[in-house]
């Protein structure tokens, strides 16, 4: 199964005129956003699925129209990490609300549309209650969360208090996308991924949340498991990867491009759980597929310390920010509350860290926008209370931090 994306307005900016003069240059081949129409004609995203041969995949791969064309491979949820010297009992009630600046925020995400893109969610829950949840089930499983992260994931973001205690950063957020992209086995594939962005971005929203990954290991498990020889299978596996990545990237393009028209969408993604720094310091693994892909801000997890916040032992390297993820307590299945470990935990902090940087965007009178969004996430980022023996690769621009009352007025 092949997944192709197109633009179906590609054809209109390809045959606009090009700049002419003594600084036009070269031309380089037909680009969608570097004609005079570009900035009248938005990018037309579609997505399609389709069994393709060889021929096909030529023939498909010289349409004009098409951006990216990738062969459908599996993706799995970031699955929670237990931590040996954590205890969920001691789990510190809302501490990472607190140490991202949430609660003295006099923002709240009022007015501003976030997407979370998981295992679906509780909707019955009272974290939930009085929030207007537009679903969408990719995985064919049905919306409610039998697998229990999407709903952790959710209630993180925009929850609202459970017996008095807080565990939402955006509480004021009214609307919200919920789109089952993993089955209640927590995986999934990356046709339903793709179309779930595309979704949540034609319903306007302006932050999605994704604590997921793509399955590299489990797409080669499953060709030798019809019969591939192990060799040829890794060698599908990877050109699988790489034609996927390409389509993440020519996907965030088009919602880049987008931004002018709609004013954009924040895009976070966790950083991912395979490091084991308990195992080795040496052994850390490297952000991937979708928190790796160009546009995406990609979160590591921190964890409190007797020096501070440092980064917890399973977070991947690289990400472009940090924000608490161990002992994170948050709305579990079934209408209580539970504590969980992981950068799946510490993503919906930065997606509901994001929603309040839109509001205040707005109240500002400054351009509310995906990119000045992004920008203020990045400049306001904190190494303050992080441990200084946290490596700045582990930790990026540091600890995520919340608009500040000084915003308002």
């Amino acid at each position: 199964m092949f997944v192709i994306l197109r633009d179906s307005n590609a054809s209109f900016r390809n045959r606009a005129p090009r700049p002419s003069g003594p600084f036009s240059g070269p031309s380089l081949g037909p680009s969608a956003f570097d004609s005079p129409l570009a900035s009248v004609v938005p990018p037309a995203p579609s997505l399609e699925t389709a069994d393709l041969s060889a021929g096909d995949l030529r023939d498909v791969a010289h349409d004009p129209s098409v951006t990216a064309v990738a062969r459908a491979m599996p993706t799995k949820l970031i699955e929670p990490e237990p931590l040996d010297d954590v205890r969920s009992a001691d789990a510190e009630p809302a501490w990472g609300i607190a140490a991202v600046g949430a609660e003295a925020s006099p923002f709240t995400g009022a007015g501003v549309r976030v997407a979370v893109l998981d295992t679906g969610i509780d909707t019955d829950h009272p974290a939930f209650a009085g929030v207007n949840l537009i679903t969408r089930d990719f995985a064919g499983s049905g919306i409610e969360d039998a697998n229990g992260h999407g709903t952790h994931c959710a209630g993180t973001v925009f929850g609202r208090d459970v017996d008095g205690q807080r565990i939402g950063v955006a509480r004021g957020v009214t609307e919200a996308l919920i789109g089952k992209v993993l089955a209640d086995d927590g995986r999934g594939s990356s046709d339903m991924l793709f179309q779930a962005m595309k979704w949540a971005s034609d319903q306007q929203a302006q932050v999605i949340s994704m604590s997921l990954g793509f399955d590299f290991p489990g797409f080669a498990e499953r060709l030798q498991e019809q019969d591939w020889p192990p060799l040829l299978a890794t060698s599908a596996a990877l050109e699988g990867y790489r034609m996927n990545l390409r389509m993440f990237d020519a996907l965030m393009d088009m919602l880049r491009a987008q931004a002018a028209f709609t004013g954009g969408t924040v895009v976070c993604a966790a950083a991912g759980n395979e490091s084991r720094r308990t195992v080795s310091p040496q052994f850390e693994v490297s952000a991937s597929v979708p928190a790796a892909a160009v546009g995406v801000v990609s979160v590591g997890a921190l964890g409190q310390g007797a020096a501070g916040l440092g980064i917890a032992p399973f977070s991947n390297t690289n990400p472009t920010l940090s924000a608490p993820g161990v002992n994170v307590i948050s709305a579990g299945v079934g209408g209580g509350l539970r504590a969980l470990n992981g950068t799946s935990m510490a993503c919906p902090h930065v997606a509901g860290i994001a929603a309040l940087w839109w509001e205040a965007q707005r109240a500002s009178g400054n351009p509310a926008s995906a990119e000045a969004v992004r920008a203020r996430l990045l400049a306001t980022c904190t190494s303050a209370g992080i441990d200084p023996a946290t490596d700045a690769l582990d930790r990026g621009q540091g600890l995520v931090q919340a608009p500040a009352p000084a915003l308002v007025g």
